[in-house]
């Protein structure tokens, strides 16, 4: 097979390397635009499992490379002047031009032609070859050449940030946090020989104009930054290599390969510094690349089944990394933390390292972590402290008089399953059998103010005596046998009402007996929607006043909270989003007036659910969709609520139309609780994919949110924090009459 590779460096030069090793008989060549010895940068960085994948592909390159790194298993972070060390990580560091020379020798060893200075534009230069590899970096002129085949698209990032070196060695992995009269700077150090570590200098867009660095050449950024951290420097200085301000680049490709061309690398794809390197990621891609090769009749066939196992291992891996980068850009919403809870959040930044990844790496970190949690939380909600180790979703919580013995939070859940809107005995078992399980709060499913506030005629409601009893049958149940709070979620349809219930066409119109809607204009749901008729002040009033009967339905019938629902494209999520607020009077267009109605609810709410009870909203913090509601506008929203009474704001996102976009993913909405809890400061509930305890205990514990809303976990698991409990060896009471289950040890089937 004849092998051109474009680009140099570590994709190209160890495909090649593999490829050789496998078949001494292909002919390799790999050119390569710079002279040898001139790279971009100081080290790269591995972790141990990337080597242990390096040490199993090519045994010979690998202990070269073990011979040139230098290794370590802390992570310092120094924070206000304080240093809080991680320890349990392993990691190495070795200077980029090393690992190039290693690599480029062994690849000359085995027979791969090398050719410097050579700058390739188009891979039709190569009509003979079997194989054409365009690893030629994040500016690759074969993926702009064939845009139209590759569809890249580029994310430039709003950080800048320089790529520094110095003579100070680093013996740990080195987060600085470093205050300025121009704002806050990060750095990223890590040592790559004896005597040099890299030095990553990154501040936003902002912070960095204000210094004057905008206007700064590559001597004057070096002696700003000598000046900046000559404590953390103590007496050493910085070097440059083509040190110039930068944006990062995230870069994405729809498709890999055409033909017998594959891109690699940089050229395909970027993941942010701050979680590694991207010569892991170039690296790893050849090693793939090289098994597909060698297990595929065709070169066809081999890259698209490379294609298909490496895209979505590396779409993981940017996923941490736009994770990871989004929280180093929006690093000055942390400043108010004590560097303990900073230390924690950083480390779990990009959510692949948790509570309990961590709690096995460094147990005593974790333990003073927990420790800080539960005095913390004990102090807030006026109990007693713990008396010995306490996970985070097991502190207290206190909202106005209400306590919370844990942070686990029963998601609204609508059933379906009502009569007229009359709770049941399906309602009874389904939250009652929850509140048994463990869980600090339990929401009913969204109960509505009116009978044409219903979303089904299979949804429950709160606006007769019946539903009161009802409700109260619940609530006494759950106070009886549980220490569980129950709270009652109050909402209006509006335009998304008299449809079907989920199982039969959710969102679809009844075949019959529909009843007219309403909303702040009228536009329909989505195609084949009953059109609602825009609401008249008289409309509003109505609405006001069945919100105010509902809150005194509650409040009689013994719930602990009530939660307003603004969310989901409902009637208040309507009036708050663009998209479906078109009205021209005092209601519509900016915020400000779009914002008045659902306050005016909030406001009436308030003066009638008594002063010792909080109140909770729940609100989408973005619409998924081009001109709808934004994160932005969310935290604004959250501040105005907070003005005027809500006590904790349920955040979720989109369902306000049926075209949008959302971006699923695991934990995909707790982005948005965390904005709003330290922009707005006010207590959050997260929501959105949660899953697991170590999870929630990350969340909690990283000041991400207060509370954490499972939803389809507590479908399949009612008793899912009991057993939480269970797993992590905390002591959690159980009701007296299931108490034999202490001396219950589950065992996993065979």
């Amino acid at each position: 097979m004849k092998i051109v590779s474009i680009g140099g460096g570590p994709a190209g030069l160890y495909l090649a390397i593999l490829m050789k090793k496998a078949n001494p008989a292909h002919d390799i060549t790999v050119f390569e635009r710079n002279r040898p010895g001139d790279t971009f940068g100081f080290g790269v960085v591995f972790s141990d499992e990337t080597l242990g994948n390096f040490a199993e592909a090519d045994r010979e390159s690998y202990e070269a490379i073990a011979k040139a790194f230098a290794h370590w298993t802390d992570i310092d972070v120094r924070f206000k002047g304080v240093t809080v060390t991680s320890t349990g990580h392993g990691f190495s560091g070795m200077a980029r031009v090393k690992l190039l020379d290693i690599l480029a020798a062994r690849a000359a060893a085995l027979g791969v032609r090398i050719v410097h200075e050579r700058d390739v534009a188009d891979v039709t230069e190569f009509p003979d070859a079997d194989l054409v590899l365009a690893a030629d970096g994040v500016n690759s002129a074969i993926r702009a050449k064939y845009a139209d085949r590759f569809q890249p698209s580029l994310d430039w990032r709003r950080n800048k940030f320089v790529w520094l070196g110095t003579t100070r060695p680093h013996p740990a992995f080195t987060f600085h946090f470093k205050e300025h009269a121009s704002g806050l700077y990060r750095v990223h150090a890590y040592q790559y020989d004896k005597s040099h570590s890299t030095f990553i200098v990154e501040t936003t867009e902002e912070t960095w104009r204000r210094a004057g660095l905008d206007r700064a050449s590559e001597a004057e950024t070096l002696e700003f930054c000598d000046r900046l951290f000559a404590e953390e420097l103590d007496g050493h200085k910085l070097i440059a290599n083509r040190s110039i301000w930068r944006t990062f680049p995230t870069i994405r490709c729809a498709h890999w390969h055409f033909d017998n061309v594959v891109l690699m690398g940089d050229a395909v794809h970027t993941a942010h510094f701050s979680i590694g390197s991207g010569t892991k990621l170039a690296m790893e891609d050849s090693i793939e690349l090289a098994k597909a090769l060698n297990a595929h009749g065709t070169v066809r066939e081999a890259l698209a089944a490379y294609e298909a196992v490496r895209k979505p291992q590396t779409e993981s891996t940017q996923r941490a990394a736009q994770t990871s980068l989004e929280w180093f850009e929006q690093t000055e919403r942390y400043r108010g933390l004590d560097p303990l809870d900073f230390t924690f959040a950083m480390l779990t930044r990009s959510m692949r390292i948790t509570h309990t990844n961590l709690k096995l790496r460094d147990p005593k970190l974790v333990a003073k972590i927990d420790a800080r949690f539960a005095a913390n939380a004990a102090a807030q909600a006026g109990t007693e402290p713990p008396a010995g180790p306490t996970p985070p979703m097991f502190a207290p919580l206190r909202l106005r008089d209400m306590v919370l013995t844990n942070r686990i939070v029963v998601s609204p859940m609508c059933q379906y399953s009502a009569e007229d809107g009359l709770p049941n005995d399906w309602h009874l078992v389904h939250l009652g059998s929850r509140a048994l399980g463990g869980a600090g709060l339990v929401l009913t499913e969204m109960t509505d103010v009116s009978p044409e506030g219903r979303i089904t005629p299979g949804c429950a409601g709160l606006f007769t005596d019946a539903h009161e009893a009802a409700w109260r049958r619940v609530v006494e149940f759950v106070h009886a046998n549980s220490a569980a709070k129950i709270g009652v979620q109050l909402a209006h349809a509006g335009r998304k009402g008299s449809t079907r219930k989920a199982w039969e066409g959710i969102d679809d119109p009844l075949p019959a007996g529909n009843w007219p809607l309403m909303a702040p204009s009228p536009l329909p749901y989505k195609k084949g929607s009953q059109t609602p008729r825009e609401m008249t002040r008289a409309d509003m009033d109505k609405v006001k006043a069945d919100f105010v009967d509902a809150a005194r339905r509650a409040d009689r019938a013994g719930f602990d909270i009530v939660e307003i629902h603004m969310a989901h494209g409902y009637l208040l999520a309507s009036f708050l989003s663009p998209l479906t607020n078109r009205r021209g009077d005092g209601y519509g267009g900016a915020l400000e007036n779009r914002l008045r109605y659902p306050l005016e609810i909030l406001d009436a709410v308030r003066a009638v659910w008594p002063a010792a009870k909080p109140i909770a909203v729940r609100i989408s913090a973005t619409d998924w969709k081009e001109g709808g509601t934004t994160p932005e506008d969310a935290v604004e929203i959250a501040k105005a609520l907070k003005a005027h009474g809500c006590d904790i704001v349920d955040v979720s996102a989109g369902q306000t139309v049926d075209d949008d976009a959302p971006v699923y993913g695991r934990l995909f909405q707790t982005p948005f609780a965390d904005r709003i809890r330290h922009e707005a400061g006010i207590p959050t509930m997260t929501v959105g994919a949660i899953s697991t305890w170590a999870d929630a205990n990350t969340i909690l514990a990283a000041g991400r949110a207060d509370l954490c809303v499972l939803a389809r976990a507590h479908l399949f698991d009612p008793y899912w924090t009991r057993h939480a409990a269970q797993e992590q060896g905390y002591d959690l009471p159980w009701p007296p009459q299931y108490e034999s289950v202490r001396r219950f040890s589950p065992r996993p089937s065979r």
